[in-house]
């Protein structure tokens, strides 16, 4: 009897230490990323030439907050006749299209209920800018969602980046409302870890970065090889970006380029956008997940890591998690049915959860930590909140594990979610720029 529990036993510790250590050696690479971006300054370009440029932005139902972000354009310190903004008012039923249009930009109204999806929308607009300004000779196309504002510097540093030869970048992603409440302030953290302690790294390295929702720019000749916006899974912008480093191409980041970003304040919304995300990933990971391990192994030698780095990007790392809450939880089950020996099986499998939840949200805390005193002055609240939402950004982030087993069983959807915040440009304008 003694010599089956600690069989048992043996197999539940050797299991559980099995998955800690597969999760501990996949990412541990981040923590040099964090080591890269404390200790190394990115490498830096100035351009020559004012480069022209198109301005993608689908839109659906965003007449709130649409002419904040074409008025964000307009004021630029670049050359206002390199930029054209474009709409896709796709599938409105308000005046988003007539509010577009009295701000300045080119509209494009769609309606089609079957192919829905910001994928869809952006092709649309590609293809008619394609038949209609064909000859503008535009060098790259930028992409924004309608709620977002820039940085009056944001074309300039782009135009840097994008002289420096890149196919592609993304920016520096901050939030408008970060203040809002625990859900934005979430947001808002995580997507300022990414800019700063993913991207960086990233481009310090010199690998590939990935574009993430908004605030990135794609050449015109990838888009023409491509012929057009042809990734429409639920993440369109990380099969983006994984076709493109499965395909051996580098993507950067610019760092001194600023989008703010309208987060969600109900859990409502955040759960289905996260849901959308993570079943999007999965998508992804389906899709290029082989591809990836190929080019670890066969791509240009400049190109491997990224490979690799991608791959854990996409990779289901989360259900490593759920994989052995759940394991546990059957041998719990299964000791209190009788099923199994009791004790010390229990109290094992017991200890393992709790572990495991606590150290993924000390794992968090520390993370939150880290970004929030970095980028201190980037964070547009009072110091009251920047330090509570410290002490939430781990149960924000905990929530990934229901909303990643959900995310295994729903049917595809993109939802829309309602902005509402009207900001003005000029409210950022003595906003301190992130530090390289």
């Amino acid at each position: 009897m003694i010599d089956q529990l600690f069989a048992q036993l043996s197999f539940v510790d050797i299991f559980n230490f099995c998955v800690f250590l597969v999760f501990t050696f996949c990412y541990a690479y981040q923590l040099y990323y964090v080591f890269v971006t404390l200790t190394r300054r990115p490498p830096q370009h100035i351009s020559t030439v004012d480069h022209k440029f198109a301005v993608l932005v689908s839109a659906r139902n965003e007449s709130a907050v649409i002419g904040d972000l074409i008025h964000s354009i307009r004021v630029q310190d670049y050359p206002s006749d390199k930029i054209d903004v474009f709409v896709i008012a796709d599938n409105c039923t308000d005046d988003t299209a007539e509010v577009a249009r009295a701000a300045g930009a080119h509209v494009f109204e769609r309606e089609n209920a079957d192919a829905r999806g910001k994928g869809y929308a952006l092709d649309y607009g590609y293809q008619r800018i394609q038949q209609f300004y064909g000859e503008e000779g535009y060098e790259a196309y930028f992409v924004f969602d309608a709620d977002n504002v820039l940085d009056v510097n944001y074309f300039r540093e782009m135009n840097n980046t994008f002289d420096s030869g890149a196919i592609a970048s993304t920016s520096y992603r901050n939030s408008k409302n970060f203040a809002s409440n625990w859900i934005s302030a979430g947001y808002g953290t995580w997507f300022l870890r990414e800019a700063k302690y993913i991207n960086q790294s990233r481009l310090t390295l010199g690998t590939s970065c990935a574009v993430s929702g908004t605030g990135f720019f794609i050449r015109a000749d990838v888009l023409e090889r491509a012929g057009g916006w042809k990734w429409h899974l639920l993440t369109e912008d990380i099969e983006f970006s994984t076709s493109t480093i499965c395909e051996g191409g580098r993507i950067a980041y610019c760092p001194t380029a600023v989008v703010y970003d309208e987060q969600p304040t109900t859990f409502r919304d955040s759960w289905n956008q996260r849901e959308r995300w993570a079943k999007g990933f999965y998508q992804v990971f389906g899709k290029y997940g082989m591809g990836l391990v190929r080019g670890m192994f066969k791509n240009p030698k400049g190109s491997r890591f990224a490979c690799y780095d991608m791959l854990m990007t996409i990779a289901p790392g989360m259900l490593l998690t759920i994989t052995m809450i759940i394991f546990n939880a059957i041998i719990i089950a299964l000791s209190l049915a009788g099923m199994m020996s009791t004790g010390q099986m229990v109290a094992s499998s017991l200890s393992s959860i709790v572990f495991c939840l606590l150290s993924y949200m000390a794992f968090m805390f520390l993370n939150g930590v880290l970004t929030v005193f970095t980028e201190w002055d980037s964070i547009r609240t009072t110091t009251a909140r920047k330090v509570r939402y410290l002490f939430t950004f781990p149960l924000f982030m905990i929530t990934y594990i229901p909303i990643a087993i959900a995310a295994l069983f729903m049917k595809p959807e993109w939802k829309p979610i309602k902005h509402t915040i009207s900001v003005n440009v000029s409210e950022y304008a003595t906003a301190q720029a992130p530090r390289r």
